[in-house]
């Protein structure tokens, strides 16, 4: 898991076969210092002018490609009991995000929703929640297993409470398909080495435009503006929840090293209210 705190932009331009001139820019990084981090910005300004001079396009401009890491700012770490790391960052339209080394989240879009979350009126009483189900199904071939099932504004998300798991690991990307992972999720998860979840409102569900920056900033008028809509998203996203504690599947007992990721988890996203889901 690697979020570097050193940042640096070039603008470089290349040529096509066709000669066709083509401004771009790139980002380098490094944990050492911006010296290191502006050789990185030439040596990937390098690679980026070759690939448009063979006439090919720009390489995965998020982190789904392995070739670099995501540029967020790390606002806080969580430690577990065995030194596996938890980082929370704040990605590129403003919401704070989970990135857990080995405690394993997943989310999904392609389940059905009702208005704020709740499935009363969609599925009739009685009827379970087919967020359920995958859940249910794992946890019948691996007695012992525990699984938190949530629901989202767009889905479900599920967190295996029970053990630790290799993000990089062929079983973890198999059974994470089997939850329903979307599979550029699944690649995430692995090239980065880590889980992500979000914790806080997208902005544009409570009524608010994309931040005008993002970190690092490119100056101080950037900055203030950010810090200014950072104040009003705060406000808005007070109003909502990210995710509603549908069931725990399975065994009830949490391990250790996951304990303060859950608490923490659970406390940021406003499980326990009756907000609408964002």
């Amino acid at each position: 898991m690697e979020f570097p705190r050193h940042w640096v932009r070039e603008s470089e331009e290349a040529r096509r076969p066709d000669g066709r001139s083509v401004p771009f820019q790139c980002w380098g990084w490094s944990d050492e210092n911006l010296a290191a981090a502006r050789a990185k910005a030439r040596e990937v300004a390098a690679a980026i002018r070759a690939r448009i001079q063979r006439g090919e396009g720009f390489p995965e401009r998020y982190g789904y490609d392995g070739g670099r890491p995501l540029r967020e700012e790390v606002l806080r770490e969580l430690r577990g009991g065995t030194g596996h790391r938890a980082l929370v960052t704040r990605n590129s339209y403003g919401c704070e995000v989970l990135n857990a080394e080995r405690v394993m989240f997943v989310d999904r879009d392609d389940l059905p929703t009702s208005i704020g979350g709740l499935f009363k009126g969609l599925f009739g009483r009685g009827k379970p929640d087919p967020a359920l189900e995958p859940a249910e199904q794992l946890v019948a071939a691996n007695p012992g297993w525990g699984i938190r099932v949530y629901r989202t504004a767009a889905g479900a998300r599920y967190l295996l409470t029970h053990d630790l798991f290799d993000p990089r690991a062929a079983a973890t990307e198999k059974l994470m398909g089997m939850l329903g992972a979307d599979p550029r999720y699944v690649r995430l998860c692995r090239t980065q080495a880590s889980f992500r979840a979000r914790l806080t409102p997208k902005p544009w569900r409570c009524g608010l435009p994309r931040p005008p920056g993002r970190w690092p900033w490119t100056d101080a008028s950037e900055e203030s503006a950010m810090r200014a809509w950072l104040s009003d998203y705060g406000q808005a996203a007070a109003g909502f929840a990210v995710c509603r504690l549908v069931a725990e599947v399975g065994s009830s007992r949490v391990a250790r090293e996951v304990e303060p990721v859950l608490a923490a988890h659970d406390e940021a996203t406003r499980v326990g209210s009756e907000l609408t889901l964002a």
